[in-house]
């Protein structure tokens, strides 16, 4: 669970921090932000699951964020503190669904407390939905990329928050329902239809619902391993050739991504993961590969090197050829003994 913590003081804000630490359970991640603005540029960035904000405070105050996030994180529980000169201002974030508040000098078991309230009944059962569909989105690409291992890494991941959210069965298993539905769907999207799952022991506890879903994952892969005839192309190794197929072209990592059927943003981490190399560090290093092939190739001449490879700017690329091989294309044909 994650915790994101809004003081303009940067003492009490340090304050505050220390007495979440000392939380039991411990937060897997606790964040800070100095006003309202800084509250949202990390809440759109990773949304967290609890916030404890100040009201009083520059840029933006604490009841215009509980506004902001009223309207585009309604599910997000917020804590918020004030004094007592500023508390009749503060309970207009009643109008935002606001409940709990903690009356400055805020003390540890004051944290602790409203802590202990809006985790075990609040926050008890409740998947945010970005978490859900960012959990969704990479089965998904896990799968079609038949990527086993960080498909397993994924799940274990999941099995641990769904056995510590305190789920009850049904809650747990309408989840798992959920999710299988969405993923059928843009199976069939992509043409892959999963089958059925055989009838199957119907699960007395969460582990056991869990162990059931992870079944039908793995299915889901086997089936489409199956359907390609066991003939599975790695996407990286499609990627690659794809890339270097076109080096004089100017291709762009979205195109190779969808080529290849996943999202820019699981390709591109992907894709670094498994080369050891970013798209662009790639697409130029087999550039300057290409290059010197065609440089020991003495008709042709380096400025049509250049455009062979995708580089209109003759100096850029020279400049590029000299950062990568060490040489300019001149000196690397001088080398050869080509004049």
């Amino acid at each position: 669970m994650d915790l994101l913590i809004v003081d303009d003081e940067p003492i009490i804000r340090k304050g505050l921090l220390k007495m979440a630490e000392s939380y039991t359970p411990a937060f897997s991640k606790i964040c800070t932000a100095a006003n309202g603005l800084e509250a949202l540029d990390i809440i759109q960035a990773s949304e967290p699951d609890l916030i404890i904000t100040d009201i009083r405070m520059p840029k933006m105050d604490g009841l215009e964020l509980c506004r902001t996030l009223h309207e585009d994180f309604p599910h997000i529980p917020i804590v918020v503190i004030s004094g007592y000169s500023d508390f009749e201002y503060a309970q207009k974030c009643m109008n935002y669904g606001i409940r709990h508040y903690l009356l400055k000098p805020v003390t540890k078991p004051d944290v602790h407390e409203v802590l202990n309230t809006m985790i075990k009944s609040q926050m008890k059962s409740f998947v945010p939905i970005t978490r859900f569909v960012d959990w969704i989105d990479r089965m998904e690409q896990c799968i079609w990329s038949l990527q086993t291992d960080e498909l397993v890494k994924l799940m274990e991941q999941w099995r641990l928050y769904c056995l510590t959210a305190h789920f009850t069965l049904p809650q747990l298993k309408e989840l798992l329902e959920d999710c299988m539905s969405m993923l059928h769907k843009r199976f069939q999207e992509r043409s892959y239809t999963p089958e059925l799952s055989p009838r199957e022991t119907v699960p007395h506890t969460a582990k056991e619902a869990l162990d059931v879903f992870e079944a039908k994952l793995q299915r889901m892969a086997d089936g489409l391993l199956a359907s390609r005839n066991g003939n599975f192309k790695d996407p990286m190794e499609e990627a690659k050739a794809y890339i270097n197929g076109r080096l004089a072209e100017e291709v762009t990592l979205e195109q190779v991504a969808q080529m290849v059927g996943l999202t820019p943003t699981y390709f591109s981490a992907l894709f670094k993961k498994m080369t050891g190399e970013t798209f662009v560090q790639y697409r130029i290093q087999q550039r300057m590969e290409r290059a010197k092939e065609l440089l020991a190739v003495p008709h042709i001449r380096i400025v049509d090197v250049a455009t062979g490879v995708g580089y209109d700017d003759y100096p850029h690329f020279t400049k590029t050829f000299k950062k990568i091989v060490g040489v300019s294309p001149s000196e690397f044909r001088t080398r050869l003994g080509i004049k």
